[in-house]
């Protein structure tokens, strides 16, 4: 098969028609064998019932239910387990991502042999609350990753090398930082294409608000430390809790050399507690034992959750 596409949705009932029309007309006029994977996020509304009917009147339709809405990167992380074809291509369900695009994607995939490649919305019909705040969360995401060649990070226009979504685990809201993922993993020949960003049709957008560019914010964090020190958290936490240990260590030194230079001048009764280096050296002992337990106990149970990826699949079709 050529191209699996997957399409994670909450609730777009009014698109689903109109879109799988749309790719049905591009695949064919291609030439194309492929599949379709609706993923539905635990729609309130219709949605499921349209890839019902659709699934069967077209063969190479398919759907996956979740009970309650999980978010997007369990969508995409259950759509990536089911696809089969030799090129997956992501794209949102609100017809903002054109499947006109999907061809050229393909091309880079498997003549210029890039591992993935990235949809970059140069002009977007979103409002500029939501555009500037991207501006900047992408160029924090360049810097942080060292993908410098990329503009939108964010962008659901995605095409995937097979062994890319195969061998990548999106988690929690991790499917902003996809390019992120692949290059963790090896895949190193990351490209961009300029894509066209429509309005949107239908509905309003399931992803506005402040919160959503505070988590990015906290995911491409914890993603950097995961990427640095997720096998080895030991290196980071052993490491500065050896150096607090060490200036506490210092400190009771301090505290020593004090006690003998006032018993050696006959002075008696200045205790311990009376010198700032005793809390000093309370503390940071404390603190450096404390970091230095945590790197041990991380190094424990660094990515070893059976549960990341437990979600709850209604049905399949």
């Amino acid at each position: 098969m050529d191209i699996s596409i997957v399409i994670p949705l909450y609730n777009e009932e009014e698109s689903i028609p109109e879109l799988h029309a749309w790719i049905d007309r591009v695949m064919k006029e291609n030439g194309f064998t492929y599949e379709v994977i609706f993923v539905n996020d635990g729609s309130t509304d219709s949605s499921w019932q349209i890839i019902k009917q659709l699934s069967e009147k077209e063969n190479n339709v398919r759907g996956i239910k979740f009970r309650r809405n999980y978010g997007k990167s369990p969508a995409l992380f259950c759509g990536f387990k089911e696809a089969q074809g030799n090129v997956v291509i992501t794209m949102d369900a609100d017809l903002q991502d054109s499947p006109d695009e999907i061809p050229e994607l393909y091309r880079m995939i498997t003549e210029d042999g890039y591992d993935l490649v990235s949809g970059y919305k140069q002009k977007r019909y979103d409002p500029l609350s939501k555009t500037l705040p991207t501006k900047l969360f992408n160029a924090t995401a360049r810097k942080v990753s060292g993908i410098n060649n990329l503009h939108d990070f964010n962008c659901g226009l995605k095409a995937y090398r097979k062994d890319v979504v195969k061998n990548i685990e999106v988690y929690g809201e991790m499917h902003r930082y996809i390019p992120y993922l692949a290059k963790n993993a090896g895949f190193n020949k990351i490209g961009e294409k300029v894509v066209h960003h429509q309005a949107r049709k239908y509905g309003t957008s399931k992803f506005m608000g402040l919160n959503r560019f505070v988590n990015g914010y906290l995911d491409l964090l914890t993603l950097w430390f995961l990427s640095t020190f997720g096998k080895k958290p030991m290196h980071v936490f052993g490491f500065m809790g050896s150096i607090v240990f060490f200036i506490g260590f210092i400190a009771v030194i301090a505290i020593g050399v004090n006690k003998v230079i006032d018993l050696s001048n006959g002075i008696y009764h200045n205790l311990i507690t009376d010198s700032p280096w005793f809390y000093i050296a309370l503390t940071t002992m404390m603190i450096g034992t404390q970091l230095f337990l945590a790197g041990f106990i991380g190094d424990l149970v660094s990515r070893s959750s059976s549960q990341r990826n437990d979600y709850q699949i209604e049905e399949t079709i």
